[in-house]
């Protein structure tokens, strides 16, 4: 499929849509410790607040799913883009916990537009045999936007606590703008027609009942065992760090982004290489084994440097372990790609609903507990995508 530069530059801008999307997510971590000692909040608020993004989008999701086809995927996006702009802002001007509660529901409901229509987009605009590359650079821009967040929200935070709330919201508000304006539609307004005519509402918990017993279930698991060990390492990271080592917000900024390079680099430079040589399977085990181990260590070392080596390695774990069981769901999917992209989206968001609650429950504990609990749910997770046979067919 050959693509004109207005059809590239779509594609690289719905790119950046979702890079700013999980910028603006990540943003809240660095200054959590400063606001939970403002407001007088526990870990476990703290987990619930994070949680409550994923929560919301959630929810929601299998409704926008709808709208995507029905509505347009371009509408979605910058109506999500818009939306999300106001839920910065919001947290921004907050001071009462309801308020933040409230900016981060908002926020999930922007992410419930938004990132559907951006995966469809996708679909549209690539060909089988770019797919794997598309769905790694896809892979990137939620995985460096949702690390390198932190650290962009640390050094701006500089500026006062708040401050990088008021940046994502204008950030935000400016790609609405452009994507208002330069973004095509990937879909005829004919197929958006037929689709309103004929579209089918999704039960969400019939799809959920199909997915336990599906052939795809055991990488449906794996996405979420990482994005619960994921969120609970790097959503918790910040209260621990400021507790155990008094780190500043700079501090941890530096560390996340140093981090999020890595990761970024592996996906990027070295991803297609590695399945080449090894297959998603074997390379879904190896990153499996590297983040439990590390995440452990992360209890041990006690020092910056060690720490920040630490992180670095855990990132790079599982920034080759996203795009590995995507590409291997994908490869999966055959005819299903609706079905399994919806899952793969599922199961993201229950893992980052539940990892930072429990991880916020479990801080209030012992600060190191959160580490301990999330080392042993990705080896366990390691063990079981071992003994997992699969199908011959989705072997790489």
């Amino acid at each position: 499929m050959r693509k004109n530069g207005k059809e590239q530059m779509s594609l690289g801008l719905v790119l950046f849509n979702l890079f700013i999307v999980f910028v603006g997510i990540g943003l809240v971590v660095p200054v959590m410790p400063s606001f939970a000692k403002e407001l007088h909040l526990s870990g476990e608020t703290v987990g619930y607040l994070i949680s409550a993004f994923a929560f919301a989008q959630l929810l929601v999701s299998p409704i926008t799913g709808v709208w995507v086809d029905t509505i347009g995927r371009k509408k979605m996006i910058v109506l999500g883009l818009f939306f999300f702009s106001f839920s910065e802002l919001l947290f921004g001007l907050g001071n009462q916990v309801w308020i933040l509660f409230l900016s981060r529901i908002l926020g999930g409901i922007s992410g419930a537009f938004i990132m559907p229509a951006v995966i469809t987009y996708i679909a549209d605009r690539t060909s089988l045999e770019n797919r794997a590359k598309v769905l790694g650079y896809q892979a990137a821009a939620i995985s460096s936007g949702f690390i390198i967040g932190p650290g962009l929200g640390g050094l701006i935070a500089e500026l006062g606590i708040r401050a990088p709330f008021f940046f994502a919201a204008g950030f935000a508000f400016i790609a609405a703008f452009i994507s208002l304006f330069f973004l095509q539609e990937s879909v005829s307004k004919e197929q958006i027609e037929k689709n309103r005519a004929g579209k089918i509402r999704t039960d969400f918990f019939a799809e959920m009942r199909k997915s336990l017993h599906s052939v795809y279930f055991v990488p449906f698991l794996i996405v979420f065992v990482l994005s619960f060990g994921l969120a609970a390492y790097e959503m918790m990271f910040s209260l621990f760090v400021d507790s155990k080592f008094g780190f500043t917000a700079k501090d941890i900024a530096v560390i996340i982004t140093v981090g999020s390079i890595s990761g970024v680099v592996a996906q990027i430079a070295i991803f297609e290489k590695l399945v080449d040589k090894f297959g998603e399977k074997k390379l879904i085990h190896g990153s499996l084994l590297m983040a439990a181990i590390f995440i452990l260590a992360t209890v041990f070392v006690n020092s910056y440097w060690g720490i920040l080596v630490v992180t670095c390695i855990v990132f790079f774990a599982c920034d080759l372990l996203r795009p590995a069981v995507t590409t291997l769901l994908s490869k999966m999917a055959g005819e299903n790609q609706g079905f399994v992209s919806g899952m793969n989206s599922t199961y993201t968001s229950l893992g980052i609903i539940v990892g930072p609650a429990v991880g916020g429950i479990l801080f209030d504990l012992n600060i190191h507990v959160p580490y301990l609990f999330a080392a042993v749910v990705l080896f366990a997770a390691f063990v079981m995508s071992v003994s997992w046979k699969g199908n011959a067919r989705m072997q790489h």
